[in-house]
């Protein structure tokens, strides 16, 4: 690794840690103004004031912004000073670097606090939540790929007739078309209506408890879901395999193969497809992020038991600590993806790390 490639790529991870700085302060901000009692969200509205007050205590809201702030960075921060008490250790499981009195410099996973209704802690409900989001997101990934780009082949390809028509409708409505509405569209259409012909349920997640099989896992019900995920990239791949696509049709280097009396298919499969995807993976590259985060209300409306549909409950509980961990942990994850593509990108083209 040479200068300019390690300068670029500790440039991109400053950046990008400025920018996880950046939304967890935007999270505490929003979140800390909102006019709700924790305590009471915990213990019901049976509570008495003695026991209100121990709570905010022990959840520490009954001291300044100022300082709850700096305790929230002080948990979300890999590297933290800590006491090195047995509640610490059990909270955190961190592993002192460097000791001073009773405290310590430690390097411990970030601590994104406990659901004020099942008091689980917020980071195993994500990570138990991450796996169905990441199926769903992946396979609406693939079915917008897939299809996108032959779709775009074949308007390119089949210019100017009917065809071409109906497919590049088909992907203007997707781009234009929330996936939230899509989403109900499809569960209406294919899920209720049509129910009977397609096999398919209104909502579903991955495993069904069966009464007499226990536990199964039900993959029909991410078909549903996963469309109406992937239907708005699905219209956007197709719009640039198309651009793509006729921007190559019309080099030289393709009519020249024409001219050597090559099969049309021969051409589109050896020369143009794979110059046309180039800039066409280059933008579907960042899509599986935002695939992620716009899973939310998909998984709501098919009851598909992911971040998303976790996240709008607890929103509507007002289970704050998981709302906060959760959007907190689609960022991460946007800027991993980002850090890795630009550093793909230095990787390909040295121009790019030499002007960083």
């Amino acid at each position: 690794m040479d200068f300019y490639m390690a300068r670029y790529i500790f440039k991109r991870i400053v950046s990008g840690i400025l920018v996880i700085l950046g939304v967890a302060t935007i999270i505490f901000l929003l979140f800390i103004i909102l006019p709700t009692d924790p305590a009471s969200l915990t213990l019901g509205q049976r509570a008495d004031i003695s026991t209100l007050e121990s709570i905010n205590k022990e959840l520490g809201l009954n001291e300044p912004k100022s300082i709850q702030f700096i305790k929230y960075i002080n948990d979300l921060s890999p590297l933290s000073i800590n006491g090195l008490n047995d509640e610490n250790r059990e909270k955190y499981h961190f592993i002192p670097i460097l000791r001073f009195r009773n405290n310590a410099l430690v390097l411990k996973w970030p601590y994104l606090r406990r659901s004020y209704q099942s008091k689980k802690k917020v980071s195993e409900m994500l990570m138990a939540a991450l796996p169905n989001t990441a199926l769903l997101a992946i396979s609406a990934f693939f079915i917008a790929s897939i299809i996108g780009i032959i779709f775009g082949c074949l308007t390119a390809i089949k210019k100017g007739t009917l065809l071409e028509g109906a497919l590049m409708l088909l992907a203007n409505v997707g781009v234009s078309v929330p996936s939230f509405f899509a989403g109900i569209l499809i569960s209406w259409c294919f899920g209720y209506l049509l129910s009977s012909y397609t096999g398919l349920s209104m909502f579903g997640s991955l495993y069904e408890i069966d009464p007499f099989r226990g536990k199964i896992l039900a993959i029909q019900n991410l078909i549903l879901p996963a469309i109406a995920l992937g239907i708005r990239p699905l219209g956007i791949i197709t719009q640039l395999t198309r651009s793509s696509m006729l921007e190559v049709l019309s080099q030289d280097y393709i009519r020249t193969a024409k001219a050597k009396g090559l099969s049309p298919w021969i051409i589109i499969k050896k020369h143009a497809l794979s110059n046309a995807l180039n800039p066409v993976l280059t933008a579907v590259s960042g899509w599986l992020a935002s695939l992620l985060a716009g899973a939310f209300f998909i998984e709501y409306i098919f009851n598909w038991h992911g971040l998303g549909k976790m996240t709008v409950d607890a929103l509507l509980s007002m289970d704050f600590p998981v709302v906060m961990g959760a959007v907190l942990f689609i960022a991460i994850i946007f800027v991993i993806i980002n850090i890795l593509a630009d550093i793909l990108y230095g990787v390909i083209d040295p121009r790019i790390r030499a002007g960083a």
